[in-house]
């Protein structure tokens, strides 16, 4: 059943098409009756306990942070078992887990500074920019993948250089004596140092990795992932509309429409490794995890930041395709017969099921749900994952459904599920989250703090751990854990309008960034793509997006979600695993 093709616009109920029974017998569990959730769940989350949880994820981050401070810095990572620093492994160039990643660029500091800012530390923020001014250099014989150097180092950049220069200064006193722009000129320094890895492609989809001093190596892989090619509008449009210069959106844009125009003619659907001379898909599977997760999140916050009405247009076309053919099981969450919904990895040509994995970095997809406005059935894709945490007090890289069990063990700290449920509770002010929220929590303070921070989950069923602290656990998974408990954050309270990157570095959404300083090429009425062709603009009031769901300081219907818990979730959780 599940290697069915598309789902029929009818959007009936199909019995049955991810297994033989609930997610409860999926993922092992046993029944238990949906009062015991509601009596756990449904009542308030006490101010004492949220604050005692929102102090919990400060200490996390100041554990990790001052530990690699003192132990690390200025090296890349954190070992946090032996206390020791981590940066490029010279000894093999081939080890890409490790060099993708370390550039030699002091990255979990550069990373975590907007995080110090949200949790209002001035102090530290300000002592922490003038140590990346003072100290970091991109002049380094690294060689880096374009897509992590852009996320975690060219988006933190721009989030502390515009947190600095904000005006308002909700966060507290940000500001830097005598600061002349040094981060914005920092992060061109950096994306000048990308751009050879958009020339000599023949499709504009650029190479995954660049020298920071030669350029694209000699021998370098012309096969890339539409993620990694395809997720670079939102770091790269910011510099450029920053700069007045349109080279580096205009690089970013004319990836994504190169690898748009290569989607399936049958299904819409796009796979998720490419060769970017040929434009030959070298990998097939269409799904939400690794390879693709990004390029359908920035397609929309492209959109929301922009304003460019074909970026709306692109997630529109992909979402449908990607409810056509990727989702699994009954209509409704809550309703109907058959399983709770999922989304599958298929071929992306003909619609077929692959296989019967899926991974952790699917758990974003939730929170993307959240911010178009689609809440019910995030609501229902959060509880399939939120299951399997519950079963393991981790998420695996990659678990079975089929059989019922992990099929890549390890957990390093990921963000996703922590995002989502942050989203979530933003959309429904659920207290349910918050429990969700404070099982995360507990689950990483129990499993994975150590001597000198918090070390990824070598295997979630052992327990046993690795020696690394990737920067995305203080960048995003702190943070999204901070700000799901500290309800008068200014992030919730200061009248602005916020967006996360896909690393987790927040951006002011405002009119500065809808406008195009090169508008001299364009007419008032509109623009041109890269084509040539007539794009239409938007206009303030045409954002929808930005105006509604997008916006996390937005008052949640309370009619649709202060319903009781039991009707809008707990069936659900009830059917997925009898664990909590």
């Amino acid at each position: 059943g599940a290697a069915r093709g598309p789902r029929q616009s009818s959007r009936r109920p199909e019995p049955g098409v991810c297994g033989p029974a609930h997610w409860g017998y999926v993922l092992g569990g046993r029944g238990r009756g949906p009062d015991e959730y509601e009596k756990r769940y449904s009542g308030a989350f006490p101010p004492q306990l949220r604050a005692q949880m929102r102090d919990l994820a400060r200490g996390m981050f100041v554990f990790g942070y001052d530990n690699y401070m003192a132990h690390a810095f200025p090296q890349d990572e954190l070992n946090p078992i032996h206390c020791r620093g981590r940066g490029p492994d010279r000894g093999d160039p081939s080890n890409l887990n490790i060099n993708d990643v370390l550039g030699n660029y002091s990255l979990t500091l550069v990373d975590a500074l907007d995080t110090l800012a949200i949790m209002g530390n001035s102090s530290e923020f300000q002592k922490a920019v003038k140590l990346v001014i003072n100290t970091v250099s991109f002049d380094k014989d690294s060689t880096v993948q374009v897509f992590e150097a852009t996320i975690r180092v060219l988006g933190s950049l721009l989030s502390a250089h515009r947190i600095i220069t904000d005006s308002k200064q909700p966060f507290g006193d940000m500001t830097i004596k005598d600061y002349d722009n040094e981060l914005l000129y920092m992060a061109h320094d950096l994306a000048v140092r990308l751009l050879p890895a958009f020339e000599n492609t023949k499709t504009g989809i650029p190479y995954p990795r660049v020298n920071l001093k030669t350029g694209v190596p000699p021998d370098s892989n012309n096969e890339t992932c539409t993620a990694g090619a395809g997720s670079l509008l939102v770091e790269f449009g910011i510099l450029s509309r920053l700069l007045g210069d349109s080279t580096f959106e205009w690089v970013a844009r004319r990836a994504v429409k190169a690898l748009w125009n290569l989607r399936s003619n049958d299904t819409g659907l796009l796979g998720n490794v490419v060769n970017i001379q040929t434009g030959h898909w070298v990998g097939k599977q269409s799904g939400l995890g690794a390879g693709l997760d990004s390029f359908f999140e920035y397609l929309l916050k492209s959109y929301i930041l922009f304003g460019e009405k074909e970026d709306l247009e692109m997630f529109n076309a992909a979402y449908q395709s990607i409810q056509n053919y990727l989702r699994r099981g009954r209509e409704a969450c809550n309703e109907g017969e058959g399983d709770p919904p999922l989304y599958v990895n298929v071929n992306m040509f003909s619609g077929q099921l692959m296989n019967t994995w899926i991974d952790s970095l699917q758990a974003f997809f939730p929170g993307l749900q959240v911010l178009i406005g689609d809440v019910e059935d995030a609501i229902c894709l959060h509880a399939f994952y939120y299951a399997i945490w519950k079963r393991y007090g981790a998420l695996p890289e990659r678990y079975n459904w089929q059989l019922q069990a992990p099929d890549v063990l390890f957990y390093p700290l990921r963000p996703e599920l922590v995002e989502s449920t942050y989203l979530l509770y933003q959309a429904t002010k659920n207290p349910f989250y918050l429990h969700v929220g404070m099982d995360i929590l507990q689950s990483l303070e129990k499993y994975t703090k150590v001597k000198c921070g918090y070390a990824t989950l070598h295997h979630v069923i052992d327990k046993s751990t690795e020696d690394r602290m990737e920067s995305f656990f203080l960048s995003e998974t702190c943070k999204y854990l901070y700000l799901l408990f500290d309800e008068d954050n200014p992030v919730h309270k200061s009248g602005t309008r916020y967006m996360f990157t896909t690393e987790g570095h927040i951006i002011s959404v405002d009119e500065h960034l809808r406008e195009l300083p090169w508008k001299e090429f364009f007419s008032e009425e509109g623009g041109q793509d890269q084509e040539g062709k007539s794009v239409h603009r938007l206009k303030p009031h045409e954002l929808k997006v930005i105006n509604s769901s997008s916006n996390c300081n937005r008052v949640p219907d309370e009619r649709r979600y202060s319903l009781p818990l039991k009707s809008i979730y707990m069936r659900q959780i009830d059917q997925m695993v009898g664990l909590i």
